[in-house]
Parts: structure tokens; C-alpha cells; sequence
């Protein structure tokens, strides 16, 4: 069996194609490390993208709560359908920025029905700031490392 051929990558495009991917894929896995060390890993739901700044509901009560708290460094993955992928790694942020939390809130038609109210005691959004952004076309086994900021 042949080995499959990547499309080649245009280092111009990168921003282009790593953007595209996340698009495409909407819904990112989260990797996060808990109190053990052990990676734990789970699909999250963005309410907002600037750019390679990925924005995170969350619950208070859920597991990822304690284990960012303990340790903000967190990665996200992308997997397109045509199986190119965007990592990005960085720093899981607390929002408290009024006029961000509101856009969002407006902007989320499901956070306000499942939540309520912004001042849902349980309701946390994390911004992830990117510290590394790679992307890597199906089957090509290289990462490029995406200019960003």
C-alpha cells in the first residue's frame, strides 16, 4: 500500500488554513492535567473565537474547574473532517471582563437557556491565550508552527 501524499503547505497560508480548520471543526478536545498528573481530555464547546483566542464555557462544579485552577496550562485540539488539525496551546484565563462576558452571553442563545442568567453562580468562561499554535495536514506527520498575535 502507498504511502498517502499530503497537499503541500504554503507557509504564507498557515494562518489561513489553521483558521479554516477550526471553522470547520467547531468543537475542540480540551486536554488538561488533574491532581494526580494524569492528562484528561474532553470535547468542549467554544462561545467565542478571536482569532487563535478560543473562548470556553464552563461549570464551577465540573472537574476541569479544579484542575485549571491548579494548573492553567492547557492545550485544544482541532480535528477538520478532512483530518488536518490546529493545536493550541496556551493559558486558560477566568473572564471577568464585564463587556466580554456580556457579548458572549448575547451572542449564546443555549448558555442562556441552560444558565439562566449571566449571574448563574455556576456559569465560568475561560479564555484560552495562545502561547504555540501548530497545524498539521492529514497524514503529512509535520507540524508548522502557525504566526500568530
Amino acid at each position: 500500500m502507498a504511502q498517502p501524499k499530503p497537499d503541500p503547505v504554503d507557509p504564507e497560508k498557515l494562518p489561513e488554513l489553521a483558521r479554516a480548520v477550526i471553522r470547520e471543526a467547531k468543537f475542540p478536545q480540551l486536554a488538561t492535567v488533574d491532581e494526580t498528573g494524569q492528562p484528561r481530555l474532553r470535547p468542549v464547546s467554544p462561545v467565542k473565537v478571536d482569532g487563535f483566542t478560543i473562548y470556553v464555557a464552563n461549570l464551577r462544579s465540573y472537574h476541569k474547574t479544579a484542575e485549571i485552577a491548579a494548573n492553567p496550562k492547557v492545550e485544544l485540539c482541532y480535528l477538520a473532517p478532512s483530518h488536518d488539525q490546529v493545536r493550541i496551546t496556551g493559558v486558560a484565563e477566568v473572564v471577568t471582563d464585564a463587556e466580554v462576558l456580556a457579548g458572549i452571553w448575547e451572542s449564546n442563545p443555549l448558555l442562556r437557556q441552560y444558565l439562566g442568567t449571566p449571574e448563574n453562580p455556576e456559569l465560568i468562561i475561560y479564555r484560552v491565550a495562545p502561547k504555540q499554535v501548530r497545524f498539521m495536514r492529514e497524514w503529512a506527520l509535520e507540524y508548522f508552527e502557525v504566526p500568530f498575535g
